[in-house]
C-alpha cells in the first residue's frame, strides 16, 4: 500500500503537541507509530497488527490504555541515521538516495486497510523540507504556544540540556547576535531557553517555505484547549479526512487544561521581563503580546 499525504505534527518541546497528537490518534483513518516501532524497528508490521488490533471494540479500549502515540525516534534512527538529534534542522539536501527509496517502503508497511493516512509528531527541528523531499504530498500542522510558557515550561524539564551552556545543547552554537543578547542578560538560563524557542520558531519559517502553503497549517494550543471540537474539526477538513462524529465526540470528552498563567506565578518580575524581552518579536508576532488570541487555527 502506497503512502498518500502523511500527516506530520510539529513543534517545539512544551507546546502542547503531545496531547494534540494522543486526540488527534483516535482519528478512525490514520496509524501512527507506537512503543513498538521502537522496540521492533526491523518489524513495522507488528505495529501494523495493533493497527489493527484497536479497531476491535473491547481489546482496542485496553490496548490505547497500555500503547499510546509517540515520536518513536528509535524507529526513525534505526533507518534513517542523524534524524532523532541533529545539530541543526534537517533539509532537502539532507536526504540521500538510500533514504528516499527506504523509508517510504518501511512506513507504508504499517498502512491497513481502514487506517490508511499516517500521523506523525516530530517535536524541535521541525525537518519540514526533509520529510516534505520524502514526501512531496505531506501535511504539516505546526502547534504553536506562548514562549513564555513554553520558557517556563522547558526549564523545569529533567532533559532541558541549556543548563550545560549553548556549547553543550542540541540547537547548534549561538550566532553572534544571539551570544550577544545571551551575555546582554548575564548568561540568564532564562534568556537561554528563550533563545532557544526563537530558534526553533525561525526554523519553522524559514522550513514552511519548502510546502505549499495548503499543506501548512497552525494550530495556537492556548485555542486548541478553549475550543478544541472547533480546532480539530478545521484540523480535519485540512488533512483531507472524513469527520467522524463517533472522533469528534471523543475530542469533546477530554478535559483540557490552559496552563498559561504558570509563568507569571513562576517567573520573577525580573525573569518575566528577560523572557519578554528575548521572545518579544515572536510573541508579537503571533498575537500573544497583545493577548489577542480570537483566531483559532490558520493556515
Amino acid at each position: 500500500m502506497s503512502i498518500a499525504k502523511p500527516i506530520f505534527i510539529i513543534g517545539a518541546g512544551r507546546s502542547g503537541s503531545t496531547i494534540f497528537h494522543k486526540m488527534f490518534a483516535n482519528h478512525p483513518n490514520v496509524a501512527w507509530l507506537s512503543g513498538l516501532c521502537d522496540k521492533y524497528p526491523r518489524q513495522p508490521s507488528i505495529n501494523r497488527s495493533f493497527m489493527r488490533a484497536i479497531d476491535y471494540p473491547i481489546v482496542g479500549r485496553y490496548l490505547k490504555r497500555i500503547i499510546t502515540p509517540g515520536e518513536s525516534y528509535g524507529f526513525w534512527e534505526h533507518h534513517c541515521k542523524g534524524f532523532r538529534q541533529p545539530c541543526r534542522d534537517l533539509l532537502p539536501q539532507d536526504v540521500t538516495n538510500k533514504t528516499k527509496d527506504k523509508i517510504p517502503g518501511v512506513l507504508s508497511e504499517m498502512l491497513t486497510g481502514k487506517r490508511n493516512r499516517l500521523l506523525f509528531k516530530i517535536t524541535g527541528w521541525p525537518r519540514i523540507g526533509f520529510l516534505q523531499e520524502i514526501f512531496p504530498d505531506a501535511k504539516f500542522i505546526h502547534v504553536v504556544r506562548d514562549g513564555r510558557a513554553v520558557v517556563n515550561s522547558v526549564i523545569n524539564t529533567d532533559w532541558w540540556w541549556g543548563w550545560r551552556g549553548p556549547q553543550n545543547w542540541r540547537w547548534g552554537e549561538l550566532t553572534p547576535a544571539q551570544r550577544e543578547e545571551w551575555e546582554e542578560h548575564n548568561k540568564s538560563f532564562i534568556a537561554l531557553a528563550g533563545i532557544q524557542w526563537k530558534i526553533l520558531m525561525e526554523a519553522v519559517e524559514k522550513a514552511k517555505l519548502y510546502v505549499d502553503q495548503n499543506n501548512y497549517f497552525e494550530v495556537k494550543y492556548e485555542v486548541f484547549c478553549s475550543q478544541p471540537g472547533r480546532t480539530f474539526r478545521e484540523t480535519v477538513d485540512f488533512c483531507e479526512l472524513r469527520r467522524s462524529s463517533k472522533f469528534l465526540d471523543s475530542i469533546n470528552r477530554h478535559a483540557l487544561r490552559d496552563t498559561e498563567h504558570k509563568w507569571k506565578k513562576e517567573l520573577t518580575p525580573e525573569q518575566q521581563q528577560i523572557v519578554n524581552a528575548v521572545t518579544g518579536a515572536y510573541l508579537q508576532k503571533h498575537g500573544y503580546m497583545a493577548k489577542t488570541q480570537s483566531t483559532g487555527a490558520s493556515r
